[in-house]
């Protein structure tokens, strides 16, 4: 059966990460005139995302390579590497080279349970790789094509591990090119466990319901909803257990796709996405 393979050094796991930067990212979740912009706020679950990643790979006193990770922004006529500091340009970063080479690393206050029915500030630390943007368009075809490229390589050095795991975040449609058709030869790169997964994240642009890993687009508002939906890849049985677990509306035939999603849809999404499989980091 496909998708069953044991992430291990020897055959780690790839997640490349396509984030729309068009200048409409600058806008709030929701369609709202206050609150933190979507750049920002996705930049933060990101970063987030990347620290817990590291952690996740820590045995001991060190970080084995059990993943890959890339992140490519995509806004006004280009698409390049997002990644900043020492790791500018590069397209897949081993993530003990990601633990140890952040763009930079701030001092942020978050709350904290006090004990005593309240809550208290602290002060921690959080590295920082990927910096907020939103300018210019959203050639998000030419993303899928970069992404297709890379994912070909990724499979032809490891061809007998767990297929690569694409995740496209946006807020808007492709203004380059037929989405569906890009997405679709992304998809048809395999190795031995499966073809490649490419998964889809609509942030929320107005204050509308969202629409969570649908098993048909009967419900979707508009062929726009409809192309992100055609694109993405159905969920792996595990993946449909993480999202029971964390409340979403799974099915067996639940396709990688939220529309209209909100912050914490986004942060439960990306927690379903990366944990390819039920299996022991050796």
């Amino acid at each position: 059966m496909a998708y069953h393979a044991e992430i291990r050094r020897k055959d780690p796991g790839c997640f490349w990460f396509l984030v729309g930067q068009a200048e409409s990212m600058e806008a709030p979740f929701g369609g709202g005139e206050a609150g933190r912009k979507k750049a920002e706020e996705l930049a933060t679950i990101l970063n987030k995302l990347i620290h817990n990643l590291c952690i996740r790979c820590a045995k001991s006193d060190s970080i084995y390579d059990y993943f890959h990770v890339g992140v490519l922004g995509y806004s006004e006529a280009s698409c390049q590497p997002a990644l900043g500091g020492e790791l500018t340009g590069r397209s897949l970063v081993p993530i003990s080279e990601l633990a140890n080479k952040p763009l930079r690393v701030e001092d942020r206050v978050k709350q904290s349970d006090d004990g005593a029915g309240g809550v208290i500030d602290q002060t921690v630390k959080f590295p920082v790789w990927f910096d907020a943007y939103g300018k210019g368009g959203t050639p998000m075809c030419a993303a899928l094509k970069e992404a297709t490229t890379i994912v070909q390589t990724w499979c032809q050095e490891h061809p007998t591990g767990f297929p690569p795991i694409v995740i496209n975040i946006t807020d808007g449609e492709a203004t380059d090119g037929d989405l569906v058709a890009e997405a679709r030869k992304l998809t048809a790169v395999s190795g031995d466990d499966g073809s490649a997964l490419l998964f889809n994240i609509h942030l929320s642009s107005t204050a509308g319901p969202s629409i969570e890993l649908p098993s048909n687009g009967v419900k979707l508002p508009d062929q726009h909803a409809k192309s992100l939906y055609e694109s993405s890849s159905p969920l792996t049985p595990f993946m449909v257990a993480r999202a029971k677990e964390l409340g979403m509306p799974a099915e067996d035939n639940s396709k990688g796709f939220i529309f209209n999603a909100q912050p914490l849809h986004v942060i439960h999404f990306l927690d379903i996405g990366t944990r390819p499989a039920n299996v022991h980091l050796r």
